[in-house]
């Protein structure tokens, strides 16, 4: 059988009601069957013997005689009809049909009806219908490069892409339609037609490639696509190019490049509560991945940890560069340096802002704007530069504005956007509750540390005994100041005592407990307790105040109350001292003859612990030897590890004939960072005994008539250290002493001379342990009136216990 070529579908090979592939049946007039192909033989079961003649109706699976749609002329353009048809097996089966009819021409036979399986002719459309929405209506842009890699064709989407006639870039390579487009991805190729190659080479598909570049139809602006690459192969496995998918992810890419850079600047902005740390912070968060160039000006009240008034910016102009930050490392930007006031004029963006409290955004820079024409200077930098697009926001929290930020562009070609300033301000919100943070810790901190200071000595008091110098060093944290104090307490007969202590905890109530625990040992030091004694009256207050602060913060840890304290008392006499430590390092003794040692001292608990007692250690301290008392701090301050700190300790230490200041000036810079990050005191005292020739001792016998041997022999000394001036002074006190030693105390009684730099020092010793004490005789008492002399004549006088009971004391002013 013969068909013509001119039959409709005959020109597509691929549809199944094609002459080609469907089952041709010819009928006659009659519709009865005069032609069966084997096509038709396939699809029904039936050959052409059995079919010759017969109706093709007798086929169709419904009622007899009725006259179905399906044997009806095909119309040209329409759907094509379906019918029910029994199968020679006996399964019915449901068909695809066109029905066509012929010329005259051809003999005995009036139609032509094509017959195909429905479901094979309804699956073909469907592909037809995918194909033609992908080349003409899909989205997602299609280019099919040829073997060559060369574009070959492309789909609508694609050529939108490419403006006028797509003939032009027909055979072009993907480097000449997209010049100086980069792959995002470090693990694929550095260009798209590399990868290409290795897709059409190796048939491995490529998805979700990010690619940046300009389009030839918008070459302004950077976009970003997501490819992907698969090798085209016709049936017989021939390769005929590679297939492009690409989809623009422009915004999707910049909306996941602002929720990173938001990311990047929570977890960068505000690492530390340093106000210039901080702007530095924010500015490195904005360029360059926003702006080329920014300047942050804060108020004068915010840097100087004032509350900040923007409303008075307009009449005092105190308005300072914080920070600025540029692309170029010189800065061309800048008008102003750093620190310096930045005097905007009224109307300028920044005075806009500040006085709105509102952004400002010149996406198009205008230099014909009024502000830039009354400010010469910025504006010819600008004009030089060739900025073009301009933004102010406002650094704004807890509803006060505390300074602006203006970001600039010229490098980048592109202006600034409303999705820009959006975040930019969400950034500049973060920073600023951060900014003012910084604020209050540093109005915080100041006052701690002066609070710290005002309780710490501000000079050491001169004293024949020792030469002393000190640091103290706060910390340089976000914790604040600490309660580490130190103290040189003059004491009676030549003696000095020396304390340092370190309070538990940090900020305003550490500093204040500090204070309160150097009051009571300056009180318990007066009472010339023994250094054990000294620290466990220490401890009983340290408890007390531990549980008032528990009573009063129950579930805080402003409830814990604790310190360590070391305290010692050097005697100038005897060249001996007496340490007593709670939980604190020992000192150090630096030799000139031998290494720096520590003194072996038993270590007790810190203060505030309770139910130990404190061993004191007596020990000989050497002539022209540096005593070290120091807090943890200073040896825990690089490494944090003890024994590199105390190494380190024993090299600033050695030499100790230097001056003490060089001593504590090379303690401070070997042991100590530039930020420690815990206070640090220290203090270096080297001893002053007093010559053998200054001192004289002389037991007494426990006998009135003692007091008149006193009296000779304090008149000879005082002879011999010509200090005549002052007999009849002394040895009134020394009489009134000794008498009172031996009418109301116990023997042994001893007298002892000290002649210090400025003072005479008067002690008579006895066996008992009763105090005296000074009051009025009234008119009829013999008695009473010893110690009331003594007390008029002497500037200071007191008692101090002893092991074998006490020493009355008292000094007199002395020439040099």
């Amino acid at each position: 059988m013969t068909t013509s070529a001119a039959t409709p579908g005959a020109e597509d090979r691929g549809d199944p009601l094609s002459v080609t592939r469907a089952a041709v049946v010819t009928l006659d007039t009659g519709k009865c069957v005069t032609g069966w192909s084997p096509q038709a033989e396939r699809l029904l079961g039936y050959d052409a013997k059995e079919m010759l003649g017969r109706p093709i109706g007798a086929l169709s699976a419904d009622a007899e005689g009725t006259q179905e749609d399906w044997l009806r002329v095909h119309p040209d353009g329409q759907a094509p009809g379906h019918a029910v048809l029994r199968h020679r097996a006996g399964h019915h089966l449901r068909t695809a049909t066109s029905l066509y009819e012929l010329p005259a021409a051809v003999s005995g036979t009036a139609f032509l009806l094509l017959l195909a399986d429905a479901e094979d002719e309804a699956q073909w459309r469907l592909r037809q219908a995918m194909l033609h929405g992908l080349a003409a209506e899909s989205p997602v842009a299609l280019t099919i490069y040829g073997p060559d890699l060369r574009v070959a064709w492309a789909n609508a989407a694609a050529r939108k892409e490419l403006p006028g006639e797509f003939t032009q870039y027909l055979g072009r390579s993907e480097g000449e339609l997209y010049p100086g487009s980069r792959v995002l991805s470090a693990e694929h190729p550095p260009t798209v037609t590399q990868l290409m190659r290795e897709v059409l080479t190796t048939g491995q598909t490529v998805v979700d490639l990010r690619y940046q570049g300009r389009t030839p139809a918008d070459p302004s602006r950077e976009h970003v696509w997501s490819l992907s690459y698969y090798r085209l192969q016709d049936a017989n496995g021939r390769t005929l190019g590679v297939c492009e998918e690409s989809v623009d992810v422009t915004d999707q890419y910049r909306a996941r490049h602002r929720l990173a850079l938001l990311n990047k600047a929570a977890g960068l902005i505000g690492s530390t509560l340093d106000l210039d740390r901080t702007v530095q912070e924010f500015a490195e968060v904005l360029v360059p991945e926003i702006a080329d160039f920014i300047a942050v000006d804060l108020l004068g009240a915010v840097l100087d940890g004032r509350e900040p008034d923007a409303r008075s910016v307009g009449r005092t102009g105190d308005v300072r560069r914080a920070f600025h930050r540029s692309v170029r490392e010189d800065l061309p930007e800048a008008v102003v340096p750093t620190g310096a006031t930045v005097g905007y004029a009224q109307g300028s963006p920044q005075w806009r802002c500040l006085d709105s409290d509102s952004p400002v955004l010149d996406a198009v820079l205008a230099y014909s704007s009024s502000w830039l024409r009354d400010d010469p200077v910025r504006s010819t930098r600008m004009r030089e530069l060739g900025i073009h697009s301009h933004m102010v926001v406002p650094l704004r929290a807890r509803g006060v504005t505390m300074g602006v930020a203006t970001l600039m562009r010229w490098r980048n070609p592109e202006s600034f956007t409303p999705d820009d300033l959006l975040l930019v301000e969400e950034v500049a919100a973060r920073a600023a509750v951060c900014v003012d943070n910084a604020r209050r810790f540093a109005r915080e901190h100041h006052s701690a540390l002066m609070l710290q200071r005002s309780l710490l000595p501000h000079e050491l008091p001169a004293h024949a005994a020792v030469e002393a110098a000190y640091r103290y060093l706060p910390a340089d944290t976000e914790a604040g100041v600490g309660g580490d104090w130190f103290d040189v307490l003059p004491l009676a007969c030549g003696r000095v005592g020396l304390v340092v202590g370190d309070v538990i905890g940090h900020g305003l109530r550490a500093a204040a407990t500090m204070g309160r625990l150097r009051t009571a040992v300056h009180t318990l030091a007066d009472l010339d307790l023994p250094p054990d004694e000294l620290l466990a009256h220490l401890d009983d207050l340290v408890q007390r105040l531990a549980e008032e602060a528990e009573t009063a913060h129950p579930f805080s840890a402003e409830g814990v109350v604790g310190a360590t304290c070391l305290y010692g008392v050097y005697d100038a006499v005897t060249r001996r001292a007496t340490f007593a430590s709670a939980g604190h390092p020992p000192p150090a003794l630096a030799h000139r003859d031998r290494p720096v040692e520590f003194c072996d001292i038993p270590v007790s608990p810190p203060l505030g612990v309770g139910g130990m007692p404190f061993e004191a250690v007596e020990m000989d301290i050497p002539d022209d030897c540096v005593l070290a008392l120091y807090t943890d701090g200073l040896i825990m301050a690089s490494e944090s590890d003890t024994d590199i700190g105390m190494a380190r300790l024993c090299f600033a230490l050695a030499h100790p004939d230097r001056p003490l200041e060089e001593i504590a000036g090379t303690m401070e810079r070997i042991l100590l960072p530039d930020h420690p990050p815990d206070d640090v005191a220290f203090l270096v005292a080297r001893p002053r005994p007093l010559p053998a020739d200054h001192i004289a001792f002389r037991e007494l016998a426990f006998d009135p008539e003692s007091a008149g041997l006193a009296r000779s022999l304090t008149g000879e000394h005082l002879a011999r250290w010509g200090l005549e001036d002052l007999s009849f002074a002394v040895e009134l006190i020394v009489s009134e002493l000794v008498t009172n030693a031996i009418r109301h105390a116990r023997g042994p009684v001893s007298l002892q001379l000290i002649r210090t730099e400025n003072r005479l020092i008067c002690a008579v010793s006895d066996g008992s342990s009763t105090a005296p004490h000074l009051r009025r005789a009234t008119l009829g008492e013999e008695g009473g009136r010893g110690l009331f002399l003594v007390a008029q004549f002497a500037t200071r006088w007191g008692t101090r216990p002893t092991a074998d009971g006490k020493i009355i004391w008292a000094e007199v002013p002395a020439p040099g």
